[in-house]
């Protein structure tokens, strides 16, 4: 079936259909129709298969990627266009442009995370660019899988775009295939598989993987607003958000002051009562439930740790100084358990931040611009925020990806039509002059020679 399925894309991509501006734009025009058709379906399946808030699954889920499948469309002629570009003198006269043409076929495994929004916001790349494209939904969000299924079904014909449900085995298979591009979003172990897979048939690929996400508040940083924009950006969707702070490294004048400051915005967001709170999510799985759970043994609780097997229940818990080698500290957390360590000197922060591979994400608390500066230009990462969380993710002017173990490649807005074309260089020149300096044989002086490299 897979076989025949990408047989088919070729064959559809061949007939250039796909790079037509027109053609791409109808296409994103019914995506966007069937989106805002399903929105609330889409809302339903979200909170059936995690218990994901009404306003995260618009504001982080559909009308996120709204928002950014209407500015491609109102962009996309223009970036379509061939760009003009220099030419240098050993080429006079002549023009040079750069094509951007589609790779061919793609395609997209999306993570359980953020299901809807991890599917859809590559899939406007791709389009956009003039691919055919396979999305295959995670299995882990069944219910958000069909919804998506459903969607692509109806604003496309399955030779053009298609999706592909299913679990491990339907996934190996699809790797196993010549794809032209991969974009993969989901855990560095499965990265490297993926990675692996496309390096058979050199096919290049856009890993958007993750990290243990470091976030820094100094003794001058505003505590309290601090405190709650942290708490935000953890805790929203329970905290399984690729780029949420994954352990705060606070200066020890402020500690104590910040963890009261922390409490009191976890109180506010959700209530005494968090279990029942109607803005809090779930844990998607049980498996990661457990994983999580176990994180919390023999740690010093700061506040939360409230857990309930029946219902995959995670409070926002703050954990105080973990050891370096507890379960908490080896790797991403993905979830909504915040450890607080202190710290002294900058050394002590570059202690905890070189212990781990590039992160994804890393934030900053200060009002002090020289530390500011410091931080972001000493630390590699994929990208991050002075004074808050998360927010990166949401300037479309800005690419968004990761580093290293975090990922490959950045995409949304115009860097996702980049991401999802080849750069095709065209130099053309003209005929009514041919200096003869360069055929063979040649007679110029060897001394000559050197100083011509102002002409290249």
């Amino acid at each position: 079936m897979i076989e025949s399925l990408l047989e088919n894309q070729v064959n559809f991509f061949k007939t250039q259909q796909t790079k037509n501006v027109k053609f791409r734009k109808q296409s994103l025009i019914r995506l966007k129709k069937q989106i805002i058709k399903f929105e609330d379906e889409i809302c339903d399946a979200l909170h059936q298969d995690f218990k994901k808030p009404k306003f995260e699954s618009l504001a982080t889920e559909t009308q996120f990627v709204l928002s950014e499948l209407q500015y491609v469309l109102n962009n996309l002629k223009i970036w379509s266009k061939p760009q003009r570009t220099s030419s240098n003198l050993v080429n006079f006269p002549s023009t040079s442009r750069i094509y951007s043409e589609p790779y061919g076929t793609v395609l997209i495994i999306s993570p359980w995370n953020y299901p809807f929004l991890l599917s859809m916001s590559p899939l406007i790349g791709a389009i956009a660019a003039g691919n055919t494209a396979v999305v295959k939904p995670s299995e882990l969000t069944p219910n958000t899988s069909k919804v998506v299924a459903k969607i692509i079904a109806n604003a496309f014909p399955k030779e053009y775009v298609s999706t592909v449900e299913g679990g491990i085995a339907i996934s190996q298979e699809l790797l196993k295939q010549k794809w032209n591009y991969i974009f993969f979003t989901g855990s560095s172990r499965v990265g490297k598989i993926v990675y692996k897979n496309a390096a058979e048939h050199l096919t290049p690929v856009t890993l958007e993987l993750s990290g243990k996400n470091p976030c820094i508040v100094d003794s001058t940083a505003k505590v309290k607003l601090a405190a709650k924009r942290i708490v935000w950006g953890k805790f929203l969707n329970a905290g399984q958000t690729c780029i949420a702070t994954d352990y705060v490294l606070v200066h020890k004048k402020v500690k104590d002051e910040f963890v009261l400051a922390l409490q009191k915005s976890i109180l506010k967001a959700f209530g005494k009562d968090i279990e029942n709170s109607k803005d809090y999510a779930r844990i998607a799985t049980s498996e990661h439930y457990q994983r999580l759970k176990k994180m919390l043994q023999d740690e010093t609780i700061l506040f939360g740790g409230v857990c309930n097997d029946a219902d995959n229940f995670i409070g926002p818990t703050l954990i105080d100084s973990p050891s370096e080698d507890s379960k908490v500290m080896e790797g991403e957390i993905f979830g909504p358990i915040l450890p607080i360590i202190p710290y002294e000197t900058e050394e002590d922060i570059e202690k905890y931040i070189s212990r781990y591979g590039k992160p994804l994400g890393l934030y900053v608390f200060s009002t002090n611009n020289k530390f500011q500066k410091k931080i972001i230009t000493k630390y590699s990462f994929g990208g991050g925020v002075i004074n808050d969380t998360v927010m990166q993710i949401t300037n479309k002017s800005i690419p968004f990806g990761g580093v290293g173990n975090s990922g490959i490649g950045g995409y949304h807005g115009k860097h996702s039509f980049d991401l999802f074309s080849h750069k095709k260089s065209i130099l053309k020149r003209g005929n009514w002059l041919d200096v003869p300096l360069r055929y063979p044989p040649y007679t110029i002086p060897i001394n000559w020679v050197k100083k011509m490299k102002h002409l290249f």
